[in-house]
């Protein structure tokens, strides 16, 4: 079973930083895009940031220049650095790729369980 797991999640004042990790099992053999996701009380799941295995980057226009993702390909793993936070950004963050595993050549996609992030004003 494929299994994406997020750590690094917490409680954070207006203006600090945080860095979110996502990690692959070990039967994932390939991962394309992946990235991460968040979910407000209330609201739809949005887009946060997305990273090719090239490294191409795409971000929300409200988390452009504070969040940084990046990719580790030989681990099959993302992250996210999230600077300059905003109470806005509360929410439940969730990693998110496209991957296949050595048993299939059928790419799928998987989400992790998420990882809170409460920022306080």
């Amino acid at each position: 079973q494929v299994q994406l797991v997020e750590s690094g999640g917490g409680l954070v004042q207006a203006g600090g930083s945080l860095g979110l990790s996502c990690a692959t099992s070990e039967n994932i053999f390939r991962v394309n895009a992946m990235g991460w996701y968040r979910q407000a009380p209330g609201k739809q799941r949005e887009l946060v940031a997305t990273i090719t295995t090239g490294g191409s980057t795409n971000y929300a226009d409200s988390v452009k220049g504070r969040f940084t993702i990046s990719r580790d390909n030989a681990k099959n793993t993302v992250s996210l650095q999230m600077n300059s936070l905003k109470p806005e950004d509360t929410a439940v963050y969730y990693c998110n790729a496209d991957a296949r595993t050595y048993y299939s050549s059928r790419y799928s996609n998987y989400w992790g369980q998420g990882t809170q992030v409460t920022v306080s004003s």
